[in-house]
């Protein structure tokens, strides 16, 4: 009830005649014991079973796709420390947020989460701390959005990253680039998909009490391995 309606601590006190502080107890429990758990799994896939399930749509254009990346946002509560504020404050969302990188499989297998980060953090900061450089082989390739213009990170070990082409100073792109681009984007929406998916809980959709904000990570790592 928590997590898939995100009932108020006074609320569930009333439905299960408990104590706030069991409330949270149990909550905060249950959610460090799935963490321990489900952390112990490794979701990251090899390459030989990215190639068996990939849809033909990559098998033809981005066969050395390994994985899909984008980053969410999920609001929480603005804390009371200015220096706390500055770091949680995502000018994007204009309001203070947590930050996730996320990744899926070409067949749609969400497959990394990194920890979560202020909402001031830029796409690239979080690639440099979340271990996807570590996590990929060399002749991958990543697929992501405009702002993962990260390619000096990766190219030294051999792995490419796919994003849309930027302007530069141009007034418009030449035809050919933009039906490239439009083609990777209609690969790229998979991921965007599953992380609307993820956002039907409502825990992620409502700023998130102060109290929980410690425990964020957990909390969005464990509804991604639900989902």
């Amino acid at each position: 009830m928590k997590i898939r309606k995100n009932k108020d601590d006074y609320e569930l006190t009333r439905f299960f005649g408990v104590s706030d502080v069991t409330v949270s107890n149990v909550f905060v429990t249950w959610i460090n014991f799935m963490y321990q758990m489900w952390s112990l799994l490794e979701i990251w896939p090899s390459r030989e079973l990215v190639d068996f399930f990939m849809p033909e749509g990559f098998r033809k254009y981005y066969p050395s796709t390994r994985v899909i990346v984008d980053c969410t946002e999920v609001p929480i509560n603005k804390p009371k420390n200015p220096a706390a504020q500055q770091a949680v404050f995502s000018y994007y969302k204009n309001r203070c947020t947590g930050k996730f990188e996320v990744g899926a499989t070409p067949s749609g297998l969400l497959c990394h989460c990194s920890s979560g980060y202020g909402g001031s953090a830029s796409d690239r900061q979080i690639v440099e701390r979340s271990g996807l450089l570590n996590k990929c082989e060399r002749s991958d390739s990543i697929m992501a959005d405009r702002g993962f213009d990260v390619q000096d990170l990766f190219a030294s070990s051999g792995v490419t990253v796919n994003i849309p082409t930027f302007l530069r100073g141009k007034s418009q792109l030449p035809g050919v680039t933009l039906l490239q681009d439009r083609k990777l984007s209609s690969k790229r929406v998979h991921i965007e998909r599953l992380i609307g998916l993820l956002k039907t809980y409502e825990i992620l959709q409502t700023p998130m009490n102060g109290f929980y904000v410690p425990i964020c990570s957990k909390i969005f790592f464990c509804l991604l391995h639900a989902m």
